[in-house]
């Protein structure tokens, strides 16, 4: 059964109709009681009073309210005796006034209940409704993520397995810096599915990449700067970014400088015009080899940047820039 206050709040929705309904519902009370006549002398208020409840059902309090004092002072001047005045007999006249002004009072009070809790119901049922969508789509957004990462972790062991085909001594080191990796992305998905990481940039969730990557590797002499203004790209592009960060880091360590040798890390976000967003990972180091190719480059870790700026439907560039430069532009 439809609920009465959610039909009927269409009608409360319009500003106008509740007045001109309440000042209708005086003018047919009044009618009604003068049609009954004497018969009900001991009750004026008899057809006013259920005029300012439909009023105030059907229009809302404050017209339900101007209904009651123009009801209450048409019944007062026709209907309370003396009749034709505003003078009150003792008792019986300050009694039915009284009477008629608490019912009133009464019940206007118990309808503006009942719309307030409307109200409270229908935005706990909307806020329901969106933590209900919330969820459904953070659930696909989940199957999706999964069915991502199982295909990035068969990549991975598929570059590693061609890797230890070529050379089959290579297999344990190969195993290890497949679970390194595969640790090192479970540590960026935990890190940007927290809860408690929607309050921090993006800027300091690559900032703890590589610190993490610092700590790991004992380079304590490299220094690692991030510039990432706020953005709101999807939670699986940044999962993508954090991850081609990992690896251009982790390159970096690795090849840009001999062992002690202090150096800086710079790692931005930019945008290098409409729809349009660039990831930077520079060094200060030696630079890539002469004639280097990053399309054809087989190192484990640049093939990794270039699937990856692959899923990103992004263009990947390394280059001498007083060092090397790691860059994957995307339309974003």
């Amino acid at each position: 059964m439809p609920n009465p206050l959610k039909v009927t709040a269409p009608l409360r929705a319009l500003a106008w109709f509740g007045h001109v309904f309440g000042m209708a519902a005086v003018v047919l009370a009044l009618w009604l009681r003068w049609e009954i006549g004497d018969a009900l002398v001991g009750f004026p208020f008899l057809t006013f009073f259920p005029m300012v409840v439909l009023t105030a059902f059907l229009g809302g309090i404050v017209p339900g309210a101007l209904c009651a004092v123009f009801s209450g002072l048409t019944a007062w001047y026709f209907f309370v005796p003396p009749p034709g005045s505003f003078a009150l007999e003792w008792p019986n006249g300050y009694l039915a006034i009284g009477v008629y002004a608490v019912l009133v009072t009464l019940n206007l009070c118990l309808i503006h209940a009942m719309f307030r809790a409307l109200e409270r119901l229908q935005a706990a049922r909307v806020q329901a409704d969106r933590q209900l969508e919330r969820q459904r789509t953070m659930f696909a957004e989940l199957q999706h993520r999964v069915a991502n990462n199982m295909q990035f972790v068969s990549a991975l062991l598929g570059l590693q397995k061609r890797r230890v085909a070529a050379d089959p001594a290579s297999a344990p080191a190969a195993l290890d810096e497949a679970v390194e990796r595969l640790r090192i992305m479970a540590r960026v998905h935990r890190r940007l599915y927290d809860p408690a990481a929607a309050t921090l940039g993006f800027g300091q969730h690559l900032q703890a990449i590589c610190t993490d990557l610092l700590d790991a590797t004992g380079a304590r002499h490299v220094a690692c700067h991030v510039d990432a203004p706020p953005t709101d790209l999807p939670v699986e592009t940044l999962i993508t970014l954090s991850l081609i960060t990992t690896e251009a880091v982790t390159n970096s360590l690795k090849h840009a400088w001999p062992e002690g040798e202090r150096g800086t890390i710079r790692i931005a976000i930019e945008r290098p015009g409409p729809g349009r967003v660039a990831l930077c990972v520079s060094d200060d180091g030696r630079g890539p080899p002469d004639g280097f190719d990053p399309a054809g480059g087989d190192s484990l870790g640049l093939r990794i940047i270039r699937s990856l700026a692959q899923q990103l439907g992004g263009e990947l560039s390394v280059a001498a820039e007083g060092g090397t430069t790691t860059r994957v532009v995307f339309a974003a």
